[in-house]
């Protein structure tokens, strides 16, 4: 994994086409009709709601913050989304996508050895979460203040990763390569260790941390827990 990701490379979870996906999602919402007007102040409205969450919170944040920062009126807004609450959900549902799109196919060679996928799982959450850091952290830092739609996704999104790692778990517990006496429980231990890497950033560079290096770090860490003595 290089510090150039391979999402970085293909260009999948850039802004714009993260945007795009939002205005495929949301046509029934979105009323303005023509994608090349409506995609480029899509992208300005979740930009400056990112940038505003992360000084402020997304709760602190004002429509009108959001037409400031944006550049759009009022009224501008109001075509893309008829609540905040709806915005907000536009982007949880996003990044929800993004890591189930992104965790659930692995290759086939890897599939087929637990330890193999386990590394692949832990290493594409981390390399997906430096690619789309701004998007984690808002659903990470704002979910305290979710409404109950909006916190019932994220739980959902949350159970669904877990249970990802908790079948190669299982996996390797049948395989005879992990020693798991919990594969649930154990899931939820490592979930913490791939959130530390994009909430905490600021730590691991003092560090002088790579993302590589700190996936590499949470492997050995996890594996040396659960490999059989």
């Amino acid at each position: 994994m290089s510090e150039v990701t391979r999402w970085q490379a293909q260009g999948d979870y850039t802004l714009d086409r993260l945007c795009a996906r939002i205005y495929a999602r949301h046509r029934d919402t979105i009323k303005v009709q023509k994608p090349h007007i409506a995609l480029g102040k899509l992208a300005r409205i979740v930009e400056a709601v990112l940038t505003l969450s992360n000084r402020k919170g997304f709760h602190d944040t004002s429509l009108r913050d959001l037409a400031r920062a944006s550049g759009l009126s009022m009224g501008g807004l109001y075509s893309y989304f008829d609540t905040k609450d709806t915005l907000l959900l536009m982007i949880l549902e996003e990044v929800s996508a993004a890591v189930t799109e992104a965790l659930a196919h692995p290759p086939d060679a890897v599939r087929a050895d637990p330890r193999a996928h386990l590394r692949w799982l832990i290493d594409t959450h981390i390399e997906l979460s430096e690619t789309m850091q701004p998007w984690f952290v808002f659903s990470y830092m704002e979910a305290k203040a979710f409404p109950a739609t909006a916190r019932r996704l994220a739980v959902e999104s949350e159970l669904a990763t877990e249970q990802m790692f908790v079948a190669v778990l299982q996996a390797g517990a049948l395989a005879g390569c992990f020693a798991v006496a919990d594969p649930g429980f154990t899931a939820t231990l490592i979930k913490p260790l791939l959130q530390d890497w994009y909430v905490k950033r600021s730590k691991h560079r003092k560090r002088n941390l790579t993302a590589a290096a700190y996936s590499a770090g949470v492997f050995d860490f996890v594996s040396a827990a659960i490999t059989p003595r």
